[in-house]
């Protein structure tokens, strides 16, 4: 497992970085330091093993900062802690490049530190593409994204940005020139509003030209935001850290808008939207489309015996393997045991053999309720038949699913068995 170290001399500061860290949910075990001595003999035991780490400026044996250029030189992240603000030595640390400065300020800003290791672990999971003619200018915003972790890919102008795009479709952020030749920034960012929101990709427009109207003109053609060269960078981290949490936070929204509050699975509307385009597509390419209809026997039991909680509890556990066998399909909670599942490719006999193992597999496991090892079966309904609308495709696979229950339950019943 990765590690934070974290390195402070005052006993009540370390205190609430303890609390702080224990609290949160970061996946990286914490190492303390009092001192730069116990920091080089913490990192010394697992070299090369650290994530970030989170420094007093001033200690007793390293009163000018000298823990800090330690971490910087085995390329860790580093955060720095410090009790005043200097403006001289904060843009000497910038320069040496840490990740950011922290003044000791109160609680807020120990959580603040904090948060920004939380942000250096989504950083890790984020491709942003860099769009600048200069080599140095590039290379430059480039190292500085590579500084948070965030994965960096490059472009020379607007042609070569819109081919790396189309290689990279999972690019969430891109920053770009003005002055170009090919294509300028303009363009680029004109251009790719018309296939790309502001919340599915993220366009910032740079320039070192003096108009004033060139931040106005960059955002009306559709950029989120605009920087002006030359720019500090701190400044370019506030800029970059608030249009990306900005769109995490919509999608974030749009995440709990389509999810079932209790399973955490697709709700049946989202899942009505997305079928309907899955169906008209299978229906004009002929393709195969199997529409499964999935229930929990004997479900109201463990309402009636244990109690709704320990029901929930049961349908979460049941929902989350589900999931993990089928989250490669259109799953969703239909209702209170009732799940709905859409396998594009597979006509009704290779879903329903797919579908055979996956209820065996979900029979195996033990599921633990208020102290008792109970086992679930599920009964299951499953057309290809598309006839003429998607509401028939599920009454078929819900008529299916009714004959299984019927028959005693803990089956499967297909087209093939219903002829």
């Amino acid at each position: 497992m990765k590690k934070i170290l974290v390195v402070e001399d005052s006993e009540m500061v370390m205190k609430i970085l303890r609390h702080l860290v224990q609290s949160s949910s970061l996946p990286y075990e914490p190492v303390y330091a009092a001192s730069l001595a116990q920091a080089v003999a913490q990192y010394n035991e697992t070299p090369g093993d650290f994530f970030a780490a989170l420094i007093d400026l001033n200690l007793p044996d390293a009163p000018d900062g000298e823990v800090v250029d330690f971490t910087l030189s085995k390329k860790i992240p580093t955060i720095v802690l410090t009790g005043s603000y200097d403006e001289k030595r904060r843009e000497q640390l910038f320069n040496k490049g840490i990740v950011d400065y922290v003044t000791k300020e109160g609680r807020y800003a120990y959580s603040k530190a904090i948060g920004m290791i939380t942000r250096l672990e989504k950083n890790q999971h984020i491709k942003v593409l860099v769009v600048d003619d200069s080599d140095m200018s590039r290379k430059h915003m480039a190292n500085l994204f590579r500084r948070h972790l965030f994965q960096v890919i490059e472009a020379v102008d607007g042609v070569d940005a819109i081919k790396v795009l189309l290689e990279n479709p999972d690019v969430k952020l891109l920053i770009t020139d003005y002055n170009m030749p090919k294509m300028d920034g303009f363009e680029l960012v004109r251009n790719l509003r018309y296939k790309y929101d502001k919340t599915d990709l993220i366009m910032i427009g740079v320039s070192g030209e003096s108009s004033e109207a060139l931040s106005a003109k960059f955002i009306k053609h559709g950029a989120n935001d605009f920087l002006r060269k030359p720019f500090h960078p701190e400044e370019f981290y506030c800029r970059i850290i608030h249009n990306i949490e900005s769109l995490e936070l919509v999608e974030q929204i749009t995440y709990n808008a389509q999810r079932d509050h209790l399973t955490g699975l697709y709700h049946r509307s989202y899942f009505f939207n997305a079928a309907r385009e899955l169906y008209n597509a299978a229906r004009e390419k002929s393709a195969p489309l199997s529409m499964a209809v999935i229930n929990i026997d004997n479900f109201s039991e463990i309402n009636q015996h244990y109690g709704n909680a320990w029901g929930d509890s049961a349908l979460k556990q049941i929902a989350s393997s589900l999931h993990t066998m089928l989250g490669r399909f259109l799953l969703a909670r239909a209702d209170s045991d009732d799940f709905f599942v859409m396998l594009p490719g597979l006509d009704h006999e290779k879903a329903a053999a797919f579908l055979g193992k996956v209820k065996q597999l979900l029979a195996a496991e033990a599921i633990v309720i208020n102290g008792e090892t109970r086992h679930f079966y599920v009964s299951i309904g499953v057309t290809d038949k598309l006839q003429s609308s998607l509401d028939q495709q599920i009454a078929t696979a819900s008529q299916h699913l009714r004959h299984a229950k019927e028959a005693g339950g803990n089956m499967i019943v297909d087209d093939g068995d219903d002829e």
